[in-house]
């Protein structure tokens, strides 16, 4: 029975029960923080040679084998505080540290765009404009366009991660088949409104208003059409479910990010049929709703320059605070 909620109304409180806050119950909300109701313990795990040291009929030295053990217990438990994952992270494709490029964006029609001139990356995110059948504030392509895209070009290993909803769900497994990937996974979003409750009213679905979104995670085949997962993608570190708030239209929520970086630490990255709001350290977006371009790295913009003459392109210098080197 939980100690801070009263199990009747009619049964009067146990001893040394505690009260909750007016208006609070189990995970309830207020301006006041309820305890909590449940028990903590914390895994004692003995080593057999730390039990055979502390067996009671072993008189050698006793005091002084118990200190130490103690001692590394202490030791042990400072080192676990300092961790920031149980699980220990890979390094990511480049195999040590590294620095994040500022934001960069790329304005262009991703229908014609030749995508070879922006090299090779790890990460690889799209949210594409999906013809669901229904009414919607933006631009669509058709099945036959989308599976025309060429997506192969951006990798020659890594993830591809693909949002979709709707008929796109079956129609998003067909492309990734189409352009030469494998699912292994997926992640849910499920949307919440202000009130972090479920939201009802969702503006896609034909038959039940939908209220979560999937994104499909596929890894690039082999040539010889084998899987093979990259030696860098780290597995294990977190759930495939996102509960997350909704914001404006088609924006998705951002511990996605978080995921994929955890996923991937460092490496190149790109998200396509992005915008302005998509924009983020280490990332290229991809859209036709991005603005003025901004590119970092001199060797994409000289293939981009070398593709597309008429480019009003110019390679956007760091800013002085960022060093990369």
């Amino acid at each position: 029975m939980s100690p801070s909620i009263h199990p009747l109304p009619s049964v009067p409180r146990p001893a040394g029960s505690v009260a909750l806050p007016s208006g609070l119950g189990a995970g309830g909300r207020g301006k006041e923080k309820a305890p909590c109701r449940y028990l903590h313990y914390e895994v004692d795990i003995t080593s057999p040679a730390e039990e055979e040291q502390m067996d009671p009929d072993n008189d050698d030295d006793s005091d002084e084998i118990h200190n130490s053990i103690l001692s590394r217990r202490r030791t042990d438990k400072a080192e676990k505080a300092k961790r920031t994952h149980r699980i220990e992270l890979g390094l990511g494709p480049d195999g040590k540290g590294y620095k994040l490029l500022p934001p960069q964006w790329l304005n262009c029609d991703l229908r014609n765009f030749d995508c070879s001139v922006l090299g090779k990356f790890h990460v690889i995110m799209a949210d594409p404009p999906w013809d669901i059948h229904m009414s919607l504030p933006y631009g669509t392509m058709t099945d036959d366009e989308m599976r025309g895209m060429k997506i192969p070009m951006l990798q020659d290993e890594g993830i591809l991660l693909l949002w979709v909803t709707g008929r796109a769900m079956e129609l998003g497994r067909d492309c990734l088949k189409a352009w030469g990937y494998h699912r292994i996974d997926e992640v849910i979003w499920v949307k919440t409104n202000q009130l972090q409750r479920v939201i009802r009213t969702g503006r896609t679905g034909h038959w039940l208003n939908h209220t979560k979104e999937h994104m499909l995670v596929g890894v690039k085949l082999q040539p010889d059409g084998s899987l093979k997962v990259p030696s860098w993608v780290n597995r294990g570190l977190d759930v495939d479910v996102i509960v997350s708030e909704v914001r404006e239209t088609s924006r998705k929520p951002e511990e996605v990010y978080g995921l994929i970086e955890r996923l991937c630490p460092g490496g190149r990255k790109v998200e396509i049929f992005g915008r302005k709001h998509n924009v983020r350290p280490g990332w290229l977006t991809l859209g036709n709703q991005l603005g003025t371009d901004r590119i970092y790295e001199r060797d994409v913009v000289d293939r981009i320059k070398a593709r597309y003459p008429e480019s009003p392109l110019e390679l956007t210098p760091l800013p002085d605070d960022v060093d990369i080197n």
